[in-house]
Protein backbone atom coordinates (compact mmCIF):
# COMPACT_ATOMS: atom_id res chain seq x y z
CA UNK A 1 0.00 0.00 0.00
CA UNK A 2 0.95 3.74 -1.29
CA UNK A 3 -0.13 6.85 -0.19
CA UNK A 4 1.56 9.77 -1.85
CA UNK A 5 0.70 13.48 -1.86
CA UNK A 6 2.04 16.41 -4.25
CA UNK A 7 0.87 20.18 -4.00
CA UNK A 8 2.64 22.46 -6.50
CA UNK A 9 1.35 25.99 -6.47
CA UNK A 10 3.46 28.70 -8.48
CA UNK A 11 2.59 32.73 -9.10
CA UNK A 12 3.91 34.40 -11.75
CA UNK A 13 3.85 38.59 -12.24
CA UNK A 14 4.76 40.47 -15.19
CA UNK A 15 4.64 44.80 -15.28
CA UNK A 16 6.78 46.44 -18.13
CA UNK A 17 10.39 45.74 -17.43
CA UNK A 18 9.80 44.14 -13.83
CA UNK A 19 8.85 39.87 -13.69
CA UNK A 20 8.85 37.76 -10.61
CA UNK A 21 8.02 34.51 -10.85
CA UNK A 22 7.67 31.88 -7.76
CA UNK A 23 7.34 28.48 -7.78
CA UNK A 24 6.78 26.22 -4.45
CA UNK A 25 6.46 22.07 -4.01
CA UNK A 26 5.61 19.88 -1.47
CA UNK A 27 5.84 16.10 -1.58
CA UNK A 28 4.91 13.38 1.07
CA UNK A 29 4.74 9.91 1.04
CA UNK A 30 4.22 6.73 2.76
CA UNK A 31 4.38 2.93 1.69
CA UNK A 32 3.53 -0.42 3.45
CA UNK A 33 4.88 -3.87 1.85
CA UNK A 34 4.60 -7.28 4.03
CA UNK A 35 7.98 -7.92 3.25
CA UNK A 36 9.82 -4.64 4.43
CA UNK A 37 7.47 -2.66 6.92
CA UNK A 38 6.15 0.45 6.50
CA UNK A 39 8.50 3.70 5.88
CA UNK A 40 8.44 7.28 4.25
CA UNK A 41 9.00 7.39 0.58
CA UNK A 42 8.93 11.00 -0.10
CA UNK A 43 8.78 13.93 1.97
CA UNK A 44 10.44 17.60 0.64
CA UNK A 45 9.56 21.05 0.18
CA UNK A 46 10.92 23.39 -2.41
CA UNK A 47 10.22 27.30 -2.47
CA UNK A 48 12.00 28.89 -5.62
CA UNK A 49 12.09 32.88 -6.00
CA UNK A 50 12.97 34.54 -9.05
CA UNK A 51 13.08 38.05 -10.05
CA UNK A 52 13.90 39.70 -13.15
CA UNK A 53 14.66 43.00 -14.97
CA UNK A 54 14.66 43.06 -18.78
CA UNK A 55 17.32 43.72 -21.13
CA UNK A 56 15.04 42.36 -24.38
CA UNK A 57 11.84 40.77 -24.77
CA UNK A 58 13.51 37.31 -24.00
CA UNK A 59 16.58 37.84 -21.89
CA UNK A 60 16.54 39.60 -17.98
CA UNK A 61 19.28 40.29 -15.74
CA UNK A 62 18.00 38.33 -12.59
CA UNK A 63 18.37 37.04 -8.91
CA UNK A 64 17.18 33.87 -7.74
CA UNK A 65 16.65 32.58 -4.25
CA UNK A 66 16.10 29.17 -3.55
CA UNK A 67 15.67 26.53 -0.12
CA UNK A 68 15.14 22.99 -0.58
CA UNK A 69 14.53 20.45 2.77
CA UNK A 70 12.52 17.87 4.30
CA UNK A 71 9.63 18.07 7.22
CA UNK A 72 10.54 14.62 8.97
CA UNK A 73 13.14 12.55 10.18
CA UNK A 74 14.62 9.96 7.23
CA UNK A 75 16.61 6.58 7.15
CA UNK A 76 18.42 4.90 5.18
CA UNK A 77 17.76 0.43 4.70
CA UNK A 78 20.70 -0.89 3.14
CA UNK A 79 20.52 -4.83 4.16
CA UNK A 80 17.03 -3.85 5.98
CA UNK A 81 19.22 -2.08 8.51
CA UNK A 82 17.54 1.19 9.06
CA UNK A 83 19.66 4.13 10.02
CA UNK A 84 18.98 7.95 10.26
CA UNK A 85 20.32 9.40 8.10
CA UNK A 86 17.96 12.78 7.66
CA UNK A 87 16.01 15.26 9.26
CA UNK A 88 14.48 19.24 9.04
CA UNK A 89 16.70 21.12 7.33
CA UNK A 90 19.42 17.98 7.93
CA UNK A 91 20.16 18.53 4.94
CA UNK A 92 18.65 21.68 4.47
CA UNK A 93 20.14 24.05 0.75
CA UNK A 94 19.77 27.62 0.55
CA UNK A 95 21.02 29.04 -2.56
CA UNK A 96 21.24 32.66 -3.35
CA UNK A 97 22.48 33.48 -7.19
CA UNK A 98 22.61 36.49 -9.42
CA UNK A 99 22.72 36.24 -13.76
CA UNK A 100 21.15 35.72 -16.77
CA UNK A 101 17.45 34.67 -17.40
CA UNK A 102 16.28 33.47 -20.73
CA UNK A 103 12.72 33.33 -21.71
CA UNK A 104 11.95 31.73 -25.12
CA UNK A 105 8.29 30.91 -24.84
CA UNK A 106 6.05 31.47 -21.90
CA UNK A 107 6.87 27.87 -20.90
CA UNK A 108 10.24 27.85 -20.70
CA UNK A 109 13.10 29.46 -18.47
CA UNK A 110 17.03 29.31 -18.55
CA UNK A 111 19.19 30.93 -15.93
CA UNK A 112 22.54 31.15 -15.60
CA UNK A 113 24.46 32.26 -12.84
CA UNK A 114 28.43 32.40 -12.73
CA UNK A 115 28.22 33.77 -9.14
CA UNK A 116 26.04 31.86 -6.91
CA UNK A 117 26.43 30.99 -3.14
CA UNK A 118 25.09 28.14 -1.51
CA UNK A 119 24.57 27.02 2.15
CA UNK A 120 24.38 23.11 2.87
CA UNK A 121 22.99 22.71 6.44
CA UNK A 122 22.93 20.34 8.72
CA UNK A 123 20.56 21.68 11.16
CA UNK A 124 20.60 18.10 13.47
CA UNK A 125 23.26 17.69 16.24
CA UNK A 126 23.39 13.93 16.10
CA UNK A 127 23.96 13.73 12.08
CA UNK A 128 26.18 16.59 12.23
CA UNK A 129 28.67 15.14 14.23
CA UNK A 130 28.87 12.27 11.74
CA UNK A 131 29.95 15.01 9.16
CA UNK A 132 27.38 14.27 6.40
CA UNK A 133 26.34 15.97 2.98
CA UNK A 134 29.84 17.41 3.01
CA UNK A 135 29.73 19.32 6.35
CA UNK A 136 32.73 19.13 8.99
CA UNK A 137 31.75 16.81 11.48
CA UNK A 138 31.13 19.18 14.28
CA UNK A 139 29.59 21.94 12.16
CA UNK A 140 26.24 22.57 10.61
CA UNK A 141 26.60 24.56 7.82
CA UNK A 142 29.01 24.97 5.07
CA UNK A 143 29.75 27.85 2.52
CA UNK A 144 30.29 26.90 -1.11
CA UNK A 145 30.49 29.11 -4.00
CA UNK A 146 30.38 28.53 -7.43
CA UNK A 147 28.03 28.43 -10.94
CA UNK A 148 24.18 27.76 -11.01
CA UNK A 149 22.18 26.70 -13.63
CA UNK A 150 18.38 26.02 -13.33
CA UNK A 151 15.86 25.12 -16.53
CA UNK A 152 12.02 25.50 -15.55
CA UNK A 153 9.41 23.79 -18.36
CA UNK A 154 5.91 23.91 -17.55
CA UNK A 155 3.06 23.46 -19.65
CA UNK A 156 -0.04 22.00 -20.21
CA UNK A 157 -0.54 20.48 -23.53
CA UNK A 158 -4.06 20.23 -23.83
CA UNK A 159 -7.04 19.94 -21.55
CA UNK A 160 -5.74 16.49 -20.81
CA UNK A 161 -1.85 16.40 -20.34
CA UNK A 162 0.05 18.68 -18.58
CA UNK A 163 4.07 18.13 -17.64
CA UNK A 164 6.04 20.13 -15.23
CA UNK A 165 9.97 19.56 -15.06
CA UNK A 166 12.82 21.66 -13.76
CA UNK A 167 16.77 20.73 -14.04
CA UNK A 168 19.32 21.91 -11.55
CA UNK A 169 22.93 21.85 -12.07
CA UNK A 170 25.56 23.37 -9.50
CA UNK A 171 29.71 22.93 -9.72
CA UNK A 172 31.20 24.29 -6.73
CA UNK A 173 34.51 26.29 -7.72
CA UNK A 174 35.92 24.98 -4.11
CA UNK A 175 35.86 21.58 -4.62
CA UNK A 176 36.02 19.59 -7.82
CA UNK A 177 34.30 21.85 -9.77
CA UNK A 178 34.03 19.19 -12.84
CA UNK A 179 31.97 17.03 -10.49
CA UNK A 180 28.41 18.94 -10.86
CA UNK A 181 25.23 17.93 -8.76
CA UNK A 182 22.15 17.37 -10.33
CA UNK A 183 19.05 17.86 -9.21
CA UNK A 184 16.20 17.05 -11.26
CA UNK A 185 11.95 16.38 -11.05
CA UNK A 186 9.55 15.61 -13.87
CA UNK A 187 5.73 15.24 -13.49
CA UNK A 188 3.59 14.22 -16.05
CA UNK A 189 -0.10 14.14 -15.44
CA UNK A 190 -2.98 12.87 -17.63
CA UNK A 191 -6.60 13.65 -16.68
CA UNK A 192 -8.94 10.96 -16.80
CA UNK A 193 -12.09 12.50 -15.03
CA UNK A 194 -13.01 15.85 -14.07
CA UNK A 195 -11.11 14.55 -10.49
CA UNK A 196 -9.43 11.86 -11.50
CA UNK A 197 -5.68 11.51 -13.02
CA UNK A 198 -2.77 9.11 -13.96
CA UNK A 199 0.82 10.46 -13.16
CA UNK A 200 4.09 9.67 -13.11
CA UNK A 201 6.74 10.93 -11.61
CA UNK A 202 10.66 10.42 -12.38
CA UNK A 203 13.29 12.38 -10.04
CA UNK A 204 17.29 12.46 -9.90
CA UNK A 205 19.64 13.53 -7.19
CA UNK A 206 23.47 13.45 -7.48
CA UNK A 207 25.78 15.42 -5.03
CA UNK A 208 29.01 15.03 -5.02
CA UNK A 209 29.47 15.17 -1.50
CA UNK A 210 26.71 12.65 -0.27
CA UNK A 211 28.18 9.27 0.31
CA UNK A 212 24.91 7.59 1.88
CA UNK A 213 23.31 6.20 -1.09
CA UNK A 214 26.06 4.42 -3.56
CA UNK A 215 26.75 0.80 -3.35
CA UNK A 216 30.40 1.91 -2.92
CA UNK A 217 30.41 4.23 0.36
CA UNK A 218 33.59 6.30 -1.16
CA UNK A 219 32.08 7.05 -4.39
CA UNK A 220 28.82 9.08 -4.59
CA UNK A 221 25.55 7.97 -5.84
CA UNK A 222 22.55 8.80 -8.16
CA UNK A 223 19.42 8.93 -6.48
CA UNK A 224 16.19 7.62 -8.52
CA UNK A 225 12.94 7.55 -7.82
CA UNK A 226 9.83 6.89 -10.46
CA UNK A 227 6.25 6.91 -9.39
CA UNK A 228 3.21 5.65 -11.12
CA UNK A 229 -0.30 6.36 -9.69
CA UNK A 230 -4.10 7.05 -10.24
CA UNK A 231 -5.25 9.62 -7.70
CA UNK A 232 -7.48 12.95 -6.85
CA UNK A 233 -6.06 15.74 -8.49
CA UNK A 234 -7.40 19.48 -7.71
CA UNK A 235 -6.63 22.48 -9.71
CA UNK A 236 -7.55 26.09 -8.26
Amino acid sequence: MALNSLVSLYAFYKKEKHSWDNTFDLNLGYVKTTSLGARKNDDRFDLLSKYGYALTPKLSVAGLFNVRSQFFKGYTYSDNIKTFSSNFMAPGYVLLGVGLDYKPTKHLSIFISPATVRWVIVKDTALANKGLYGVTPGKKSNLEFGAFATINYLKEFNKVLSYKGRLDLFSNYRRNPKNVDLYMTNALSAKISKIFSATWGLDLIYDDDVRLFGKNKNAAGLQVKSLVGIGLLVKL
